[in-house]
């Protein structure tokens, strides 16, 4: 990877006052050094990487760019695949697509899979510039960085099951007990975390939130207690940790059940003692930490099956908030798609103010499984593109696999009728179980884009144990 294109090898200097640090992707030279003297005379700092996994590799070095510009044709690891790994990693970090006028499905991809936004090739740099002010000033990563404060929307708590999620928050406010949030991917659990920090007397210092599931054993571990020099080949100098960066706030470990027993172990010394060691270090650290937890993922049954250590849940457990679905909350979609046509439609400069009575009749009946962040991308994509007839398209063809999903459970209950009988009860449980499974299993798959070990996480089973359920239901992986 390179850095700013003006100065050369170890003797670069990072300008520390810019505007921000962009890192720039593309597998031409041209291109980058291009884009690069476009960002300094734009006030930027940037960092260049030739190909996706020199990105993925550099982010997980430690590279904390404000922004990816991030090219969609590239050889080997194309954009969409080093956006979806860029999320995996960091759910907050905004990321620009630069794509060839004319491809509007790969844009519509990208914003679903969680892109900020895009700039079309060939682009002049007061167009760029635009892009980036937009996406830089109203980045939530980038303002928590540099103290903005995150301000609740009232709307959120209107609804009865909200309401009641609301009176529990201003029940504990005054209080640091650990917290549990438990639901399904999308829900809103971060909402509620950070509601939680601003509702309490740590409003005024740090909220950190550390996503579990994006990182490796060793790199999460260095991430939450820092390291100390020479810990480890390229530990340069001492590394802070992010518990140690939360001191006197909050920090908010998302995605816990995913946090191997090693760790799970540390964790619950920090809540025991508040004090930990960093790698390589032997020297106790005190630290002051509110320490607020979500999952999606079943954490009593992961006790009972000792994949998650039962004092660590007990310690976690103080109180619990379980945030329904979003098919369980129905009246909120309305206000829901208000506040995102309005924020979108400020954000991006693109009016949009209803949506159509066709499509608010689809809403009404779709399931929504990937929850209010599934609807907040279905109502950025509309805004930016000005148009509903992809997202119609979407749910009708979601709506015909669903119903073909059916068919075998509906064949089997056909066969039941016409036989009178015949069928053993047990065996006909073993084939309704084996219905069951095989239509979740493809629920997951088609919500991760057929990454299996992501339909794992989601189907909270292990990796080997779905790929067993795959073969036995006999499910088509694309």
């Amino acid at each position: 990877m390179q850095n700013e294109p003006n100065r050369r090898g170890n003797s670069m200097a990072r300008t520390e006052a810019h505007a921000g640090r962009v890192l720039v992707v593309d597998d031409t030279e041209g291109v980058r050094l291009y884009v690069a003297n476009c960002l300094s005379a734009l006030g930027y700092a940037s960092s260049l990487a030739e190909s996706g996994p020199a990105a993925i590799e550099a982010l997980q070095s430690g590279e904390r760019p404000d922004l990816v510009l991030l090219d969609i044709m590239m050889p080997d690891m194309d954009g969409l695949e080093t956006l979806r790994r860029i999320r995996e990693m960091d759910s907050d970090l905004p990321v620009v697509m630069v794509s060839v006028v004319g491809r509007a499905p790969t844009i519509v991809e990208a914003m679903h899979l969680g892109a900020s936004d895009f700039v079309n090739k060939p682009f002049e740099q007061e167009e760029l510039g635009e892009v980036l002010l937009k996406v830089i000033g109203t980045s939530a990563a980038t303002r928590s960085n540099r103290g903005f404060k995150w301000e609740e929307d009232s709307e959120t708590w209107t609804s009865p099951a909200m309401s009641k999620i609301g009176e529990v928050l201003d029940q504990i406010s005054d209080t640091n007990v650990t917290v549990l949030i438990q639901g399904e991917s999308g829900v809103g659990k971060e909402i509620v975390a950070r509601a939680i920090h601003q509702r309490s007397t740590r409003a005024d210092g740090p909220f950190v939130k550390v996503n579990c599931a994006a990182l490796p054993e060793d790199l999460l571990e260095s991430e939450l207690f820092g390291y100390e020099k020479g810990a480890f080949t390229g530990a340069l100098s001492r590394k802070f940790g992010k518990f140690e960066v939360a001191s006197g706030g909050t920090i908010f470990l998302d995605e816990i059940g995913e946090m191997s027993p090693a760790l799970q172990a540390k964790l619950l010394q920090v809540l025991q003692d508040s004090q930990f060691t960093r790698l390589g270090g032997n020297r106790e650290v005190t630290v002051d930490v509110r320490v607020v937890c979500a999952t999606h993922r079943p954490l009593l049954s992961m006790v009972a099956d000792k994949s998650f250590r039962e004092d660590l849940y007990f310690r976690l457990n103080v109180v619990n908030i379980q945030i329904p679905p979003l098919r369980h909350r129905r009246d909120e979609i309305p206000s829901l798609i208000g506040r995102f046509l309005a924020r979108y439609s400020a954000e991006y400069g693109r009016p949009y103010s209803v949506i159509s009575e066709e499509l608010q009749r689809t809403f009404r009946s779709y399931g929504f499984p990937g929850n209010v962040r599934e609807l907040e991308n279905m109502v950025k994509r509309i805004v930016v593109l000005g148009s509903e007839s992809s997202i119609l398209k979407e749910l009708a063809s979601s709506a015909g696999a669903h119903s073909g999903k059916n068919a075998g459970l509906n064949d089997l209950l056909s066969e039941i009728e016409e036989t009178a009988g015949d069928i053993p009860l047990r065996e006909v449980g073993k084939r309704v179980a084996l219905e069951v499974e095989r239509e979740a299993i493809e629920v997951a798959l088609e919500q991760t884009g057929s990454n299996r070990k992501q339909a794992a996480l989601l189907l909270g089973v292990s990796y080997k144990t779905l790929l067993q359920k795959i073969r036995d239901c006999q499910v088509e992986v694309l």
